[in-house]
């Protein structure tokens, strides 16, 4: 799968609280594929990653402010979860804004576990079929989505999968979405 995303530009959006694994195991497999990876996020400098939301698991370091990003840049969007980051994500307006912009631009976006939060949020999940840890699907049924219990879920440009148990499955299907490539090739 080496160089099927040559060149593109993915942006990753995620505060502190971002579960580990959820970022750095799809992103390792974007930077395989040959794809440029942008980690934007509230302010500059680190964010603090955890693990299982509850233990420390080191920081990232950010590559730029949301607030300062735009759609037009980027290829397509990532939204890692862990519950804390999704929260804060939430709650910025820059970070709704460039969420809903990029679902609206018509690029590709993959979130996982609570994810999905933002894209609620930005009211882009109303008559979409996604996954999503099992706490948040009260929320994405109240906001209009058909939720599914399923490993991985692409539903048009969003792909969604449930937890980090589905890291391989997920990070198989944003590779496909992202390169543009129909299922199975």
């Amino acid at each position: 799968m080496a160089d099927e995303l040559n060149g593109r530009r993915i942006a990753i959006l995620a505060a502190d609280g971002v579960e580990r694994v959820e970022l750095e195991q799809p992103r390792q497999a974007l930077d395989e594929a040959g794809a440029v990876t942008t980690l934007l996020s509230l302010d500059e400098g680190e964010i603090a990653a955890r693990d299982h939301d509850l233990a420390d698991a080191g920081t990232f370091t950010v590559d730029g402010k949301v607030s300062d990003a735009s759609p037009a840049d980027f290829d397509a969007l990532l939204l890692p979860g862990g519950t804390v980051n999704p929260d804060k994500l939430r709650t910025d307006s820059s970070a709704v804004a460039f969420v809903r912009d990029f679902v609206d631009s018509g690029k590709p976006v993959a979130a996982i576990c609570h994810g999905p939060w933002t894209l609620i949020e930005a009211d882009r999940v109303r008559g979409r079929r996604l996954t999503s840890w099992p706490s948040l699907r009260t929320d994405l049924r109240n906001a209009g989505a058909e939720v599914v219990d399923a490993v991985v879920v692409t539903d048009g440009t969003l792909t969604t999968s449930r937890s980090p148990d589905d890291l391989p499955a997920f990070c198989d299907r944003l590779l496909q979405e992202f390169a543009g490539r129909p299922p199975g090739q």
